[in-house]
């Protein structure tokens, strides 16, 4: 069996990511080609990674080189072109999240896909980290009874790239940041969302509130599920102490509790200091295995036409939970879901 060929859009620090496990670590894939706006960019990681082609487009590569998939890691506001590009030129679509800036970009990539007859993954890795599939195996088991309360928390360490500050290019930390505690909540409710009520505030980065009036860099959210299941999303970046991804399941029966702040490679004792553990640097540390699993299983749903565990339905759930969200932020008030 061919291996599949994928190009990567936008080589980044996500893009170098699923760009090296493509290439070390997902059996049936080979990087074919590279593509980033900053052509010089892309071709220093085509040296690093041992590809042959780089262009500064999609265009360019689906016109030039032999490409069965593609890997969007590109700001968000570029996803919908770029997939649907990829769409209609019969390729396969692997995008990051956020899927998109609004649901009829989320439609049109969803629409695009289907017409190819194409899969569409959005990059959702925490349904493949052991950790959280594993307490989805127990809720499903019934272990801890009637999920009640799902509280999810994501901090990053450092501040993204200078687009995403931006509310109208990224759709604002929400977005960039807790787009996968609205996932995790969903997809561990087995629920959809119907009510959110969030509260937003800029409590460290004022630069960045003076230059984007619509910044914020901490946020509270409340969910309410169609099956009765209450969220809550704690998201604050950066946070510089380090990477910070955990979840909790209270069930009629008992509790689930995912991940620890503490990575617990290495652990000193002194004296003086006591006991020092580090934190998790970076997600490229934390989901390190999740990042793997999710792009083997991209080149498997392609060589066995399989769908995707992760589709571009879940990928707009969340596109339209984030709205919800900074519209209850704008307005003081719960939105009530399905929007509009």
């Amino acid at each position: 069996m061919n291996p599949v060929r994928v190009c990567v859009v936008g080589v980044g620090r996500a893009g170098v990511v699923h760009a090296t496990n493509f290439r070390d670590n997902v059996p049936g894939a080979f990087v074919a080609a590279v593509v980033d706006a900053n052509l010089e960019l892309a071709e220093e990681r085509t040296k690093d990674l041992g590809v042959d082609l780089f262009f500064s487009d999609l265009h360019q590569a689906l016109d030039r080189a032999e490409i069965d998939a593609v890997c969007i890691t590109t700001p968000t506001f570029t996803h919908a072109e770029i997939a649907i590009e990829a769409a209609k030129a019969g390729k396969h679509i692997f995008c990051e999240k956020p899927m998109a800036i609004s649901l009829d970009e989320a439609d049109c990539m969803i629409e695009a896909a289907e017409e190819a007859g194409v899969k569409l993954q959005i990059g959702f890795m925490r349904r493949f980290d052991p950790l959280f599939v594993t307490a989805k195996e127990r809720i499903e088991d019934g272990e801890i009874g009637r999920p009640m309360v799902i509280r999810s928390l994501t901090r990053g360490p450092g501040l993204p790239p200078r687009w995403a500050c931006d509310p109208r290019t990224s759709n604002g930390m929400l977005a960039e940041v807790n787009s996968h505690d609205f996932d995790t909540i969903r997809w561990l409710a087995d629920a959809e969302f119907e009510r959110i009520w969030a509260e937003a505030n800029t409590l460290k980065c004022f630069d960045l509130k003076e230059e984007f009036p619509n910044f914020y860099d901490n946020a509270i959210v409340s969910l309410r599920l169609s099956n009765g299941t209450l969220g809550i999303i704690d998201g604050s970046c950066p946070v510089d102490y380090g990477y910070d991804a955990r979840a909790e399941i209270l069930g009629s029966e008992g509790v689930i509790l995912i991940g620890e702040l503490q990575d617990r490679a290495v652990t000193t004792c002194t004296k003086q200091a006591g006991v020092v553990t580090s934190t998790f640097r970076s997600w490229r540390n934390r989901f390190r295995d999740a990042y793997i699993a999710e792009a083997r299983h991209f080149v498997e749903c392609i060589l066995q036409d399989r769908d995707p565990l992760v589709t571009g339905h879940d990928g707009r759930k969340a596109v339209e939970a984030v709205l919800a969200a900074n519209e209850s932020v704008r307005s003081g008030r719960p939105v009530s879901l399905p929007l509009d």
